[in-house]
């Protein structure tokens, strides 16, 4: 079987060595010995690693970890804004059962076809065991632990109050 691997370069004009920038990457740079013994030394976290967003995620995808309002992210397509704000929903909802989410976006569309059933949306990264409940007839996804994400248009602004 052919091994295909990306060679990754530093930025031109810098003498500093490529840093991998999420643990993916990192394992996708090992050589073939070390890759083996990460596969024996990770074994029973393969099942889950599709879900794992510390595995997945870059630090520039991270929520500041100082108190903040407004997270404000602009990047360009691919850069992954759709995943990092789904998995920071994610991990919000999942710590604590009382939440009440609003998921708005320009229309109801938008809202259901990229943050809940897209391809980085609610329901695809959340693992099968842990998954919403998606209402499509009452707008909403319901996690098992009572957390509750509503689905708003932004022509539906006053169904926010």
């Amino acid at each position: 079987m052919a091994r295909r691997m990306a060679i990754l370069h530093p930025q031109p004009g810098s003498a500093a060595p490529y840093q991998p920038r999420s643990q993916a990457e990192h394992v996708a740079l090992l050589g073939p010995e070390d890759l083996k013994t990460w596969f024996k030394e990770n074994a029973k976290r393969l099942a889950g690693l599709a879900w794992d967003w510390d595995f997945w995620v870059r630090d520039d995808q991270r929520a500041p970890v100082y108190d903040w309002r407004i997270w404000f992210v602009m990047a360009g397509r691919g850069f992954g804004k759709t995943r990092m704000a789904a998995e920071w929903v994610r991990a919000m909802a999942e710590a604590d059962g009382g939440l009440r989410i609003a998921l708005v976006g320009a229309t109801m569309h938008d809202v259901r076809s990229v943050m809940v059933e897209g391809d980085s949306g609610l329901l695809a990264i959340a693992p099968p065991d842990n998954r919403p409940a998606f209402e499509p007839s009452l707008k909403r996804l319901v996690w098992k632990n009572g957390a509750t994400a509503s689905l708003y248009s932004a022509a539906e602004v006053a169904r926010l109050a």
